[in-house]
């Protein structure tokens, strides 16, 4: 399963549910996130945790250049194709199975329009769950 979130610009705050807020241009491999709320067609920011603690994705990989940084948008079926392949293809170096051989999934963050002018050209790779939340890293789990 794959899903795909759009990203926008975006440092750390601390929550008032004891989350810290990470501004979605802050995150980095092995940043373990809790699932928004609300359906949300762009995020500046989520709420991310210790991986300790109850979470649904954790971030794996950073893909930077996303289809070799054009200077125009490429547009989103292009960019989510893309992180299809590019996310799939990173997925076992973290986890340590092939994902269509795992219990997760993944997902992404691909960048918006408005991000992709202001120079944010990174898809963010994470694992993800649809059962049980995650209590731990997933990062060689080989789950």
């Amino acid at each position: 399963m794959v899903g795909v979130l759009t990203l926008l610009t975006g440092c750390a705050w601390f929550g008032d549910d004891g989350t810290d807020r990470t501004q979605v241009l802050e995150l980095s491999v092995g940043d373990c996130v809790v699932t928004p709320q609300d359906v949300q067609a762009e995020l500046t920011d989520v709420a991310t945790v210790p991986c300790g603690t109850t979470h649904q994705m954790e971030v794996y990989a950073l893909v930077p250049d996303a289809l070799d940084g054009p200077d125009a948008y490429p547009g989103a079926d292009a960019l989510t194709a893309f992180a299809d392949g590019a996310c799939a293809e990173r997925f076992a170096d973290y986890v340590g199975v092939d994902y269509r051989d795992s219990e997760l999934f993944f997902t992404y963050l691909v960048p918006s329009t408005r991000g992709w002018s202001e120079g944010d050209t990174t898809v963010t790779c994470l694992a993800t769950t649809t059962g049980e939340p995650l209590t731990a890293s997933v990062a060689g789990s080989e789950r």
